[in-house]
């Protein structure tokens, strides 16, 4: 037809030349427009809100004080001095505090692992139960297990070791029930053929399967508690972190970076380390 409209000849030139005549049918509707001004009125309100609640001025303020303190940090020109077997010893305390309490939750978190998985324990009620207290376990973070056993057994190690103790065990058991609900019934069921008692079917038909899994588990939850540990040593469990809440109360900034530096050298050799090993777990060499 003469008089149709081929969409597919319109240029560019002629939507312009029609917005140039008819401004208002391509003009945004009224409704779009007042939810955006509404949106953007909201936001600046909330913002200024923030701003009065916590006073982000002070951000501004604080940067005289904290190019000062980068000064100081930088400074070791009493290097010398400085306590070195004390942060050494702190720090080996600080990795094997994090060891110990890893090795003790990945011991205890097997059983619980084959207690909370579904294809082991087929009754609701002992399974719902055991995953519940994985939660109970989980469910706090290692700091307020720490601070719970600080007040109990006083200061030291032996807090941050239950802390992670009793957090991972938490963390491990879920990770290994998953892992064992997994697991192929191909070969649980060629063990059992062959006349092996349900223990003996666990393992020898589940754990060989599970262990890879669990032992890289294990040692990504390594990788990630040996920084936590210097945590911990902030509230009184020992180890490094002790000593640089001791460094930064005295102001001895240089110090401090020292200390720093080195939980980053350790914990980048513990993360190297425990990439390779899961490595080879995973790849089955």
């Amino acid at each position: 037809m003469s008089g149709s409209i081929h969409l597919d000849r319109i240029s560019q030139a002629d939507i312009e030349r029609a917005r140039t005549r008819f401004p208002t049918a391509f003009a945004t509707p009224w409704p779009q427009r007042t939810l955006h001004i509404a949106i953007a009125v909201t936001t600046v309100a909330w913002l200024g809100y923030l701003h009065w609640l916590f006073d982000f001025g002070k951000i501004f303020a604080g940067i005289g004080k904290l190019w000062v303190i980068v000064g100081l940090m930088v400074n070791w020109s009493e290097f010398a001095t400085w306590d070195h077997v004390e942060i050494l010893q702190s720090m080996l305390e600080t990795v094997t505090m994090a060891f110990l309490g890893t090795l003790l939750a990945s011991i205890v978190a097997m059983p619980l692992g084959f207690l909370g998985a579904r294809n082991v324990i087929p009754g609701t009620a002992m399974r719902f139960l055991t995953r519940r207290l994985f939660d109970v376990f989980r469910g706090l973070d290692q700091l307020i297990w720490a601070l719970v056993f600080v007040r109990a057994m006083g200061l030291g190690p032996i807090a941050g070791i239950l802390a992670i103790f009793v957090a991972d065990t938490g963390v491990l058991a879920k990770l290994y029930s998953e892992a064992i609900e997994h697991a192929e019934r191909g070969q649980m069921d060629g063990v059992r053929a062959a006349g092996a008692a349900k223990l003996m079917t666990l393992r020898l038909g589940v754990l060989p399967q599970v262990l890879p899994v669990m032992l890289s588990q294990a040692l990504y939850q390594l990788e990630s508690n040996s920084r936590e540990a210097t945590i911990l040593g902030l509230v009184g469990a020992g180890g490094i972190g002790l000593r640089l809440s001791e460094r930064i109360q005295i102001n001895a900034w240089d110090q401090v970076a020292y200390i720093i530096m080195l939980i980053l050298a350790t914990v980048a050799a513990i993360d190297f380390v425990s990439r390779r090993i899961r490595t080879r777990l995973i790849a089955g060499r």
